[in-house]
């Protein structure tokens, strides 16, 4: 379908180096957009040829308006932002320190706050409408064991994407997000195949963890014309981890 097409648009994803975020961006490549990767390391052999990469550390100093900056020089039609990259840092609540804390909220919320920011000045000032996915996690609505500081990071997303989708809609920009669930990541390797990834698999209904391309469609989906009357909205990629209290025994 033709609403489903990205063919006229280009898309930057930030954390798309690797994982949830190069899933997105392969996604949004195979439905027609150009699309900007970027990550904090060199450019990865694995991305499409022909693709543009931005390299930069959301951590550092307006980082955030610099990479956007550096998107719009290599692309000069941006209109979809894909406000990915975010980590983990996390260590039992009465062990967490201030520095910690400060690393997890100024790369999850704060990067990503002034990344929207920056990418809705670029657009406003061109007059061009365009569409933002925040991407969030199913920690943004459910507690996890020595979480805290993500948790509480991701729940800020969850907010993040209802309140800048009031601030934009004038601008003609609408923002939505993506909370994935358990989705085999670099972040999520710990969990293996043992007894710990066999007890999500039966709280998970669809009885498997889930994989960076399981989120590619919902992306396409929120950023493409056929969801052009949706905003605020946080789409759960889940696999159904979050419907089911106890799960199977």
């Amino acid at each position: 379908m033709k609403k489903f097409s990205l063919a006229n648009n280009a898309a930057f994803v930030t954390g798309s180096s690797k994982g949830i975020g190069q899933a997105i961006a392969d996604g949004l490549h195979e439905a027609g957009a150009a699309v900007v990767y970027h990550g904090n390391t060199a450019r990865p052999a694995t991305l499409p040829p022909g693709c543009a990469f931005v390299g930069g550390d959301l951590l550092e100093p307006d980082a955030s308006a610099r990479l956007v900056a550096a998107a719009f020089a290599v692309q000069p039609g941006l209109d979809l932002l894909v406000a990915n990259a975010g980590s983990f840092f996390d260590r039992p609540f009465l062990e967490m320190d201030a520095a910690t804390w400060d690393k997890t909220m100024n790369l999850n919320v704060r990067a990503t706050y002034f990344l929207c920011q920056a990418f809705a000045r670029e657009l406003i000032a061109r007059k061009r409408p365009g569409a933002m996915v925040i991407v969030s996690s199913t920690n943004g609505f459910q507690s996890e064991e020595d979480s805290t500081a993500y948790d509480s990071s991701k729940g800020a997303l969850v907010m993040m994407t209802r309140s800048l989708a009031q601030a934009l809609v004038e601008h003609g920009i609408r923002v939505n997000g993506l909370a994935p669930g358990l989705i085999r990541t670099p972040l999520t390797s710990a969990l293996g195949s043992g007894d710990k990834a066999k007890h999500y698999e039966k709280k998970i209904l669809l009885k498997r963890l889930g994989e960076p391309e399981d989120c590619a469609g919902t992306a396409v989906f929120l950023l493409s014309p056929a969801s052009a009357y949706i905003v605020g909205q946080v789409v759960v990629v889940d696999g159904g981890l979050t419907v089911s209290q106890i799960g199977r025994m």
